[in-house]
């Protein structure tokens, strides 16, 4: 199965990505890709949490969604999905919503990356916490609804964001908590379209959005790796 990505990263690279473990904490538009990307590239070791059902409005741009698992939970249908794509996977799926109340159940010391891909500040602020408590490393996935274009999206840390008010309110909260800022994050620049009374989103952003994230912890290990 990896012949060809071998070829591009060696033997001992592919190794350590298949001994690193990673959470992914929600696998909708952004989760979604950035799950699809790990388990091709070689990961093994993956923890998921989402409560979330496939809904229709899911399908334009959740990779995981057909139209013959509406209603179905993510992590569930996530794991038939990639267990037939590599059956070396060692996936566990917590089918719940993570909350400041079962944070302590669900997240340990047991990760060497967390990739933050929800939607909730609460939680995104109690996974910066962790992670920097713990010298877990962690990226973040910020606001990618009302976007049309991934040209915009860039991988940089929390305080250089701009143009993002998601970006903005989680900064703002997280200086109240005495969080250090330095987190990468994935954001675009691109201005907001305005949707009126729904969240308009389409497939390009948080699909690339998505693959950034896999792509920084899969050239982190490539980089710690070569430098050994």
């Amino acid at each position: 199965m990896y012949e060809r990505l071998i070829s591009l990263i060696g033997k001992e690279n592919l190794k350590k990505i298949q001994n690193t473990n990673i959470l992914i904490v929600g696998i909708g538009g952004v989760g979604g890709f950035a799950l699809e990307s790990l388990v091709r590239s070689g990961f093994q070791n993956i923890t998921i949490i989402d409560g979330d059902t496939i809904d229709k409005s899911n399908l334009n741009r959740q990779i995981i969604t057909n139209n013959k698992n509406l209603g179905k939970l993510k992590g569930e249908e996530a794991t038939k999905r990639y267990i037939d794509i590599n059956d070396n996977l060692n996936l566990t799926v917590h089918n719940i919503y993570l909350t400041k109340e079962n944070f302590n159940t669900y997240i340990n010391t047991n990760y060497d990356y967390i990739i933050d891909a929800c939607d909730d500040i609460p939680i995104k602020i109690e996974l910066m916490k962790y992670a920097q408590n713990k010298h877990i490393k962690v990226i973040s996935a910020l606001g990618t609804g009302k976007k049309l274009n991934p040209e915009y999206l860039k991988i940089t840390t929390l305080d250089k964001t701009e143009n993002d008010p998601f970006a903005k309110k989680l900064r703002n909260i997280a200086r109240k908590e005495n969080l250090s800022l330095k987190v990468p994050v994935v954001f675009s620049s691109e201005n907001a379209i305005n949707t009126q009374n729904i969240i308009g989103s389409c497939i390009f952003v948080p699909s690339v959005a998505g693959i950034y994230l896999a792509n920084y912890i899969f050239l982190d290990i490539i980089k710690a790796q070569d430098n050994s």
